[in-house]
Parts: C-alpha cells; sequence; structure tokens
C-alpha cells in the first residue's frame, strides 16, 4: 500500500465531512459522550463502528487480539474504567467473531513464542468448556462455539470489575455478548444474561 494514499484518502473524508456539515469537526472538539464501550478483535477485517452503523463520538473502542479481557490487562482495565466512570456509558459489548485468528491460534498444540501468555487466556476458556467442545466433530463447528464461548467469558471478566459492579448498582449498566458472522456480515446478539451472570459471580467476586 502506498502510505501517501492514506493522506490523499484522509484529505477526501474531511471534504466530505464538511460538505454534510460545516460545522463537523468543531462539534467533535467540543468532547465525547458516547454511550457504548465496544470491546473487539484487532483483526483488521472488523471494524467497530462501520459494522454497527454508529458515526465517531457514539462508541468508545477498544480492541486486542481475540477480543480478550484479562483482569490483568492494564490496557483493557484501564479502558472500563474511564469508560464507566467518566464517559459514563451505560452498555458495554464484547464482540468476538467467526474465523478469528487467535481463537484458531489457541487451539493448536504449537509454541508461538510471545503469544503464549495472551492465547493461553484462550486455552483457560476450552478448558472450562472442553466436554462441551470436544463433543463437536466438525472442526469449524468448534472453532465457532469456541468464539461464543470465549466472548461470554470476557462478559465474566468484565463483570467482575469494581468499576461495572458499581455501574450497575448506581445506573444499571449493562453488558452485551455478540459475534460478527464473517459470511454474512451480520451481529449476532449471544443473549447473555447478564443479571443471571452477575447474580453467578458475585458470591465470590462482589466488590463493595
Amino acid at each position: 500500500m502506498d502510505i501517501q494514499k492514506i493522506f490523499k484518502n484522509n484529505q477526501e473524508w474531511v471534504l466530505e465531512k464538511l460538505k454534510k456539515d460545516s460545522k463537523f469537526f468543531e462539534k467533535l472538539t467540543e468532547g465525547q459522550s458516547p454511550d457504548i464501550l465496544y470491546i473487539g478483535c484487532s483483526d483488521s477485517r472488523v471494524t467497530a463502528e462501520e459494522l454497527m452503523g454508529l458515526k465517531p463520538g457514539e462508541v468508545f473502542v477498544h480492541r486486542n487480539i481475540a477480543n480478550m479481557v484479562p483482569n490483568t490487562d492494564l490496557s483493557a482495565m484501564s479502558v472500563i474504567d474511564y469508560a464507566v466512570v467518566h464517559l459514563k456509558v451505560n452498555h458495554i459489548v464484547v464482540c468476538g467473531h467467526y474465523h478469528c485468528g487467535g481463537v484458531k491460534a489457541a487451539m493448536q498444540s504449537e509454541d508461538l513464542g510471545i503469544l503464549n501468555p495472551w492465547l493461553r487466556n484462550i486455552r483457560d476458556v476450552y478448558r472450562i468448556h472442553k466436554d462441551e467442545l470436544n463433543a463437536i466433530e466438525d472442526e469449524e463447528s468448534r472453532y465457532n462455539r469456541l468464539v461464543e464461548l470465549n466472548v461470554q467469558e470476557q462478559c465474566l471478566n468484565v463483570i467482575k470489575t469494581a468499576e461495572v459492579q458499581r455501574g450497575y448498582r448506581d445506573r444499571h449498566i449493562t453488558v452485551h455478548g455478540w459475534v460478527w458472522d464473517i459470511h454474512s456480515g451480520k451481529l449476532i446478539d449471544l443473549e447473555i444474561d447478564f443479571e443471571q451472570l452477575l447474580e453467578n459471580v458475585m458470591e465470590i467476586y462482589h466488590l463493595k
């Protein structure tokens, strides 16, 4: 790719935005008040705002390999803290996608160097759900189910945080688990029962 083309694209994008709204960038400088925190995968094929049809300022985004939320990851924890405490988002979305390279890599018996500690989090998800996953004979279907289960477990990791527990107590913040189907382009709501998950973890993870 010619890097200079990016700057040309940017100029065209600026002109397009100003043509529709001459004060577009002036409004952006006034600050942000997104209602959604989106935690997704870094995969170059998956773009948060575009697949949700949202505009700049409408969603706060955090992306990493396989949309993980390890409670020891200071980047993810800082994003959640800022989004919940300071931006006052009311919805947190964890969105995975089928054909995720990170999930597939985690299922391989291979030493991947620096990626090992990160992928171990996904392997832990497999370990927790190994009976269900091992019962799926078709490999692609097994990958897809692990993608869904990984989203579910990352939602749990979000719920374990003090910020989200306080957000739920104070204004009923909600956590959602979605998967993007790369074949159809459609978002799939896994219909995760946030309140039930919260109730299940509160005995151990309750933070006053």
